[in-house]
Parts: structure tokens; sequence; C-alpha cells
């Protein structure tokens, strides 16, 4: 358990420390990922928004997973996650289309099973 919580930290750390995206950006998207969330319940209710969530949160640490691996823990560059060394730093310096193009496809997956399943 004590790894696990280890490897947690690991990835908030680089969450936080990245500079991917601007901090005012990952402040705007937690408030659009919760009026996102808030739509989708008014629009569609309560059993068909806890698909929805399940499903994408699932979907996206499949793929968080997948570049976490592939980049061996975001030391390396792969697909559109690249990486750059720096004095005795290695940093991520971008992201782009394959990624956020993942993303865009979890939240249509999890839309659509989330209409016909619940």
């Amino acid at each position: 358990m004590t790894k696990l919580l280890d490897e947690i930290k690991y990835d908030l750390d680089f969450v936080k420390s990245n500079t991917l995206q601007p901090q005012w950006y990952k402040v705007f998207k937690i408030f659009m990922l919760i009026g996102a969330i808030a739509a989708y319940y008014f629009f569609f209710g309560l059993s068909k928004t806890v698909v929805f969530l399940v499903v994408f949160f699932f979907l996206s640490f499949l793929v968080h997973m997948i570049y976490r691996i592939k980049t061996k823990k975001y030391t390396q560059s792969w697909l559109d996650l690249k990486v750059v060394k720096e004095g005795n730093e290695v940093k991520a310096k971008s992201i782009g289309k394959f990624y956020y193009l993942a993303v865009a496809i979890n939240a249509i997956i999890s839309i659509a099973i989330s209409q016909f399943v619940a």
C-alpha cells in the first residue's frame, strides 16, 4: 500500500510541477469539469452521470498509465509528450494532439456508454 501511495504522490508532484499547461488553465479545468458534470446531471440524471464518470475516469486512467509507462515516468519522450534535459533535470516540455485526442475520445465513448447503459 505504501508503494502505491508513493507512486500516486510521484504523479501528483509531476502534475503540480510541470509547465505543460499554464497554472490558470489547471485551475480552470477543475471548474470546467465541475460545470460539465453538473450540466450532464441536469440534462440526463444521476444514473447516466455516474456511468459517464466511472467510464470516463477509467479510460482516462488507462491513458495516464500508458503515458506513464511509455515515458518511463515522464523521463523520456513518447508520441506528443516531449521531454528535455536541462542540466541535471529532466523536464516535460510539451504535450499535444494525441493526448487531447485521447481525452476527447474518452469523453465520446463515456457519453455513448452512459446513454445506452443507464
